[in-house]
């Protein structure tokens, strides 16, 4: 059952972008932050948007990616 409209890459690149956010908390050097930035750039020119309706397509992608991210890390409890 899918569980949102957005393209799974994109959902992904999200994702795991909303996943590393903690990491850059640590002290440095942090190996987090360019991947970081190439996750959030590839989220932000996917070709997605220049289709998708939403005028808040954007702000609706972030609860989308944290409820994949607890879906997963409820998947890795149970597993």
């Amino acid at each position: 059952m899918e569980r949102t409209a957005f393209p799974l890459d994109l959902l992904m690149a999200k994702t795991r972008a909303t996943a590393a956010y903690p990491a850059l908390a640590l002290p440095p050097p942090c190996p987090h932050g360019r991947a970081l930035l190439r996750r959030e750039t590839f989220v932000h020119h996917h070709p997605c948007w220049t289709t998708y309706r939403s005028a808040g397509g954007r702000a609706d992608l972030r609860p989308a990616a944290r409820a994949e991210l607890t879906h997963h890390e409820r998947q890795e409890m149970v597993a």
